[in-house]
């Protein structure tokens, strides 16, 4: 495997963070831990408040034996390196996007897909019933113990030089994607030159002209500040791609039954906080870049999704693929 340098940097602050842990007698290690997390967003963001509010709860039940320490602020690298650093072990827990999971868990798609959701309500229906449970225990093969879906909002295009208020507005431009094959396919159903790139460069990207757009939702648009250079938010809400909190397989086999049992019900109680603390985020993040004179576009959606039907070709291609699509599309 490759290393590049974010993730030799994150290794070094990893194993600092490791010392303590490695100096502790066996036996302490064997019954106690203080599982390391790791998020690309600020402190005070919902992910991240929800991973503390869990390990919280992990303290409250089990007297202080198990907790989370959570690097936030993209301290231990990009979701790819966290990614890598949570398969091989060397963290315990990782909060990502379900896209930074498509080309290593296949099923991870199918929440990802374009226009799969009518509504907020609707995804979170069908990610908290079976369908979700099993695209989840899917990614145990992968090396994952997936333990939750949280909430990322809908996702919509944001412009420096020009709004996108229709598809042929889209054609030619840069705009960056996540790491990910089915987000590059994406784009270029729109006509536009998706262009990968690590979240923390996409605000430089931006003010340069490397790129000429990007997309996400509003807490993300809004506390990396990007409106500031990319001023017309266009609401094409293309994907309500969600996150997931997921363990290192590695670790979790080093667990005791009852301590997996722990964690995953902690994991699942931290939904419902997280949730009240996106919906709140959300609001207050549009009226932030509302006020800083950010222009709302409506577009013509029935454009957008018109155009998806090569990205489901593509990438919902297996008997298992279909039906956990349509196992979401048939939810109430």
């Amino acid at each position: 495997m490759l290393f590049n340098r974010s993730f030799q940097r994150a290794c070094v602050t990893l194993a600092a963070a490791m010392l303590p842990l490695l100096a502790a007698p066996v036996a302490t290690v064997a019954h106690a831990a203080d599982f390391r997390s790791a998020d690309i967003h600020p402190e005070d963001y919902p992910t991240v408040l929800a991973v503390r509010h869990m390990g919280e709860l992990l303290k409250q039940r089990t007297n202080g034996r198990l907790s989370i320490k959570v690097y936030a602020q993209g301290s231990l690298g990009s979701e790819k390196d966290a990614i890598e650093q949570t398969k091989i072990g060397a963290l315990q827990l990782v909060r990502v996007n379900a896209a930074a999971m498509n080309n290593i868990c296949e099923a991870t798609i199918v929440p990802t897909m374009p226009f799969l959701f009518r509504s907020t309500d609707h995804m979170r229906h069908a990610l908290d019933g079976p369908v979700g449970d099993d695209i989840l225990k899917s990614c145990e093969k992968n090396g994952f113990i997936g333990l939750a879906w949280y909430d990322s909002g809908s996702r919509s295009l944001y412009t420096t030089k020009r709004p996108i208020r229709t598809l042929a507005d889209a054609k030619g431009m840069k705009i960056r994607v996540q790491q990910s094959d089915l987000w590059v396919s994406l784009m270029e159903a729109m006509h536009a030159n998706a262009t990968p790139m690590p979240w923390g460069e996409v605000y430089t990207g931006l003010k340069t002209g490397l790129v000429d757009g990007a997309e996400n939702n509003w807490p993300s648009y809004e506390s990396s500040r990007q409106f500031e250079v990319a001023k017309y938010y266009s609401m094409t809400e293309h994907s309500m791609a969600p996150e997931m909190l997921l363990f290192s397989k590695l670790a979790w086999d080093r667990l005791p039954a009852a301590d997996q049992q722990i964690v995953r019900q902690a994991a699942k109680d931290s939904v419902p906080y997280m949730r009240k603390l996106w919906d709140e985020r959300e609001e207050k993040s549009r009226k932030i870049v509302e006020a800083a004179g950010v222009q709302i576009i409506q577009v013509d959606k029935a454009s957008f999704q018109a155009a998806m039907k090569p990205v489901y070709d593509r990438f919902i291609t297996s008997p298992q693929m279909k039906d956990y699509v349509r196992r979401a599309q048939e939810t109430k």
